[in-house]
């Protein structure tokens, strides 16, 4: 199936998280489903989009500002929120972009610029360029802002920083957030080491694990409450919830989050596999296969047995390797997670001849504590890594209880 994007919106701007794609070898890529893109969504699940009779109390008369890319789209009504809102007479007078800008398109970490709605004349404003978070000057003209952005439930996902930074920018300037709920993609589990705030970043700004089993709406919450805010402010906050959903309710994307996220299965293992992002390692950057496959050509063959080559696509203009034949794993018919997998980094790092070289100050980063590395690095298992977060994990699940929106 072919992804649904606007209608009749414009030149978007551009922002990234952690995806890429290209293509491989024609042998090595069987023909299917797992290679395919992602599936329609569930019917049954009502948006917080498409319940204009829940939330058009809250705009009538006012400036509005949307942040949004390709994901804010109504289902039932074929179309961008941004055209369906003005389609409504409503004033939208400014859109903020999230990493890989308004229409997804840009690299992941790829400075993306301002702009203007051809269509709309409505003025884009990038929040992955010269500021991530809303300037005062920004929201002089605006009334309220409505956050509706696909996530995919992983810490390091950039989407909900944008989140953070929006809400602490309206907070400043005392105007309501209205948050459009989504499903979580990976809502269906909770894992992963909790983030030390000594490593705070853009890819990871709070105290939560890895996957954190949350949709927007449910974390806005949670940032409001637990007092993330700077100064701890709390923002006026509108979460607008979902009908028919729960958090084991299985969901596929009807359009990709991001470019290198192009299917359910790399949704499903790109919390795992991301990991590779802070090594050496290749995970499916520049081909058709992102967070699917990972390699590199240094892998013995015996061990790694698949092949692939990267090359410069949508979201990966450089990826690792370009041009090198990698060695490595195929995981396109791998069983869904329900966990966070950390055998394969293991694995590649006790394969790999020099150990000094494996992991970037990213993998700190991305892991939000210095021990992950540290305990790969001693030899321990995957399991016995897993068991050392078990207490982190339990004192979350009580904040997050708080917060809980859906069964």
């Amino acid at each position: 199936m072919k992804f649904t994007f606007f209608k009749n919106t414009v030149l978007l701007i551009v922002l990234t998280v952690f995806a890429c794609g290209s293509s491989a070898e024609k042998k090595e890529i069987p023909e299917d489903s797992a290679q395919k893109e992602t599936t329609h969504a569930d019917k049954d699940i009502l948006m917080g989009a498409e319940q204009f009779d829940l939330y058009a109390k809250h705009l009538n008369g006012k400036n509005v500002a949307v942040v949004a890319n390709q994901t804010s789209f109504l289902q039932n009504e074929n179309l961008h929120l941004v055209d369906f809102l003005i389609s409504k007479e409503l004033t939208v007078n400014k859109v903020f972009a999230p990493e890989h800008g308004f229409r997804g398109t840009a690299d992941a970490g790829e400075h993306v610029k301002d702009g203007i709605d051809s269509k709309t004349d409505v003025p884009l404003i990038s929040l992955y360029g010269s500021n991530k978070k809303p300037t005062q000057e920004q929201l002089k003209d605006v009334d309220i802002v409505i956050f509706d952005i696909q996530d995919v439930g992983a810490r390091f996902y950039t989407y909900i920083s944008t989140l953070h930074y929006v809400m602490e920018a309206c907070a400043e300037a005392g105007i309501p957030v209205m948050v459009l709920d989504r499903p979580n993609p990976n809502g269906h589990y909770i894992d992963g080491p909790i983030l030390e705030m000594k490593h705070q970043s853009f890819v990871g700004m709070h105290p939560i694990p890895v996957v954190h089993g949350m949709t927007i709406g449910e974390y806005a919450q949670m940032i409001n409450g637990e007092g993330w805010l700077q100064h701890q402010m709390e923002c006026d906050l509108i979460v607008i919830e979902m009908k028919n959903y729960h958090h084991k309710k299985p969901y596929s994307l009807p359009i990709k989050p991001s470019p290198n996220l192009p299917n359910d299965q790399s949704i499903n293992l790109y919390p795992s596999l991301c990991f590779f992002e802070g090594t050496f390692v290749n995970a499916g950057r520049g081909t058709d296969m992102q967070f699917q496959v990972f390699g590199a050509p240094s892998l013995p063959a015996a061990q790694f047995p698949f092949t692939y080559t990267p090359q410069s696509n949508e979201g990966a203009k450089h990826p690792k390797f370009k041009g090198q034949l990698c060695n490595g794993k195929d995981l396109r018919h791998h069983p869904p997670l329900d966990h966070l997998n950390l055998e394969w980094v293991i694995e590649v790092y006790e394969a790999h001849g020099s150990k000094s070289d494996f992991f970037t100050s990213f993998f700190t980063l991305l892991a939000g504590t210095e021990k992950l590395q540290q305990q790969i690095e001693q030899g321990l298992s995957a399991s016995a890594i897993r068991d050392s977060w078990k207490d982190g994990l339990t004192d979350f699940r009580k904040i997050r209880a708080k917060y809980v929106l859906y069964e």
